[in-house]
């Protein structure tokens, strides 16, 4: 077989058309078909940029979209918010915001949404911050760190920033949060243990606020 015939072969167009024509069925009369295929192609290209392994990237990339999709959709009013929505911003999206999003889903159930994002988004999930919440019953292995975009920012209700400066773009009428914690990546693992237990802390109260008695 031919490099060029490979090439063919192993291109994501066609399978990203179909996420599109398939996730476009899901948001009919909310998001035009091209806005939908231009999220998709965007967000496996965002994706790509640092992914080490492509072999399931497309199937990503179309998880990555629908939750876009989503959060457009609620940014616009389109689908109702049945619960607060709180996004945890980190660098890399590979330590901090992700024992952020784990341990509020531990802690809120499914009385808050979350979701995660990175200003520099990393190839995978630190291993040590895997380590840690697996210790505590946390399964962190279908998730992977994804790019920071203006929609998943304007659907959220709440915003907690870790370390990542000004990329965050602010809008008015959400709460923003910018918590002080050590770069796991940075750290041993009883460090990294610490980190999470702050976490646990700032989450607990977070949902306090959120979810009044």
């Amino acid at each position: 077989m031919t490099g060029g015939a490979q090439g063919v072969l192993l291109s994501p167009v066609p399978v990203l058309h179909r996420a599109a024509e398939r996730l476009a069925q899901q948001f009919t009369g909310m998001v035009n078909e091209e806005t939908v295929e231009r999220v998709v192609f965007e967000s496996y290209t965002a994706l790509a940029r640092t992914a080490i392994v492509k072999t399931h990237l497309a199937s990503l990339a179309e998880k990555f979209a629908h939750d876009r999709l989503t959060a457009l959709a609620q940014s616009k009013g389109l689908i109702a918010k049945r619960v607060p929505e709180v996004l945890f911003v980190c660098v890399q999206n590979s330590g901090r915001s992700q024992m952020a999003a784990a341990l509020t889903r531990q802690i809120a159930g499914e009385r808050v949404h979350v979701r995660s994002a990175g200003s520099q988004p990393g190839e995978r999930i630190l291993p040590h911050v895997a380590l840690v919440l697996g210790e505590i019953g946390l399964d962190v292995t279908d998730e992977f760190p994804k790019p920071l975009t203006d929609d998943v920012v304007r659907a959220a209700d709440a915003v907690v920033t870790m370390g990542c400066g000004d990329a965050c773009p602010l809008y008015p009428g959400k709460r923003y949060l910018d918590w002080n914690l050590d770069d796991p990546s940075t750290l041993d693992l009883d460090g990294v243990r610490r980190v999470r237990d702050d976490i646990r802390d700032r989450v607990e109260q977070l949902v306090g606020e959120l979810l009044p008695s």
